[in-house]
């Protein structure tokens, strides 16, 4: 189902301009809106259950829970991707450095 352009303003708006999840500012026309409970989990065409998301994170997000996203896909990432020889050379030498993550999405530090 398609949602229609009010609904896309107010989603935009819930975060002023920015994804819901990485915090980065994204551009109105360059939005995705992400059901926080997907579609097919019973989850909601209401404001409620709507995120507006970058790009990345809503391909990387894809149909998954939060709890699938947040623990199972970005909870071991740091470890996947130092698996990566290259990625080791890399941080050996100062050139790549990684900061554990607080596993909170930008829109729960509002939620508190």
């Amino acid at each position: 189902m398609s949602i229609n352009k009010k609904v896309r303003e107010l989603v935009y708006a819930k975060f002023d301009g920015k994804c819901g999840y990485c915090g980065n500012h994204i551009e109105y026309k360059d939005m995705q809106v992400d059901h926080i409970q997907p579609q097919r989990s019973m989850g909601t065409d209401g404001i409620d259950n709507l995120m507006p998301a970058c790009r990345l994170c809503n391909h990387y997000k894809r149909g998954n829970s939060l709890h699938q996203f947040r623990h199972w896909l970005l909870g071991g990432l740091i470890e996947r991707i130092r698996k990566l020889y290259i990625i080791r050379v890399a941080e050996r030498y100062g050139m790549v450095e990684f900061h554990e993550w607080d596993k909170h999405f930008y829109y729960e530090h509002f939620q508190k």
